[in-house]
């Protein structure tokens, strides 16, 4: 059993010659005139398609406007709210930029509880403010 594995292991493998036959190994290749109609057919196929596309889109576009609108405004949205944030990281990496507008924001609200909140009379023009706009936004509605 030894001497045969011997031998399968000193022989070269043999690889068969393949048998070249005359019909499989012509290509039929189309003639200059037969490939000059394939062509004036595609090009033909390409123009028809590319006259009716705008046709095809508007029609597209009028069927399905409000969800296409509806995308573009998630879309818009999301774009709109990551570029923020990226805005707001890089104006907090920068060096006493940060402590600044957080010293800003406790004056303004230092100024805003003393302006409006601390006096009763200021508080009542504070609520007429917020019914005024209020009023504006929503609406005057009828009783």
């Amino acid at each position: 059993m030894n001497s045969e594995l011997k031998d399968t292991e000193n022989k070269a493998p043999e690889f068969a010659e393949p048998e070249l036959d005359s019909k499989t190994t012509t290509l039929a290749l189309p003639s200059a005139e037969q490939s000059g109609e394939q062509f004036k057919q595609i090009s033909e196929k390409i123009s028809a398609f590319l006259a009716g596309l705008p046709e095809y889109l508007s029609d597209f576009f009028g069927e399905y406007r409000r969800p296409l609108i509806t995308l573009g405004l998630i879309f818009g949205g999301i774009v709109t709210v990551k570029m923020t944030l990226a805005l707001l990281d890089a104006v907090d990496d920068i060096p006493l930029l940060a402590p600044l507008f957080e010293m800003v924001g406790f004056g303004y609200t230092i100024w805003f509880v003393y302006r409006y909140l601390l006096k009763a009379e200021s508080r009542q023009e504070l609520g007429k403010e917020v019914e005024n706009i209020k009023g504006q936004i929503v609406g005057k509605l009828p009783k």
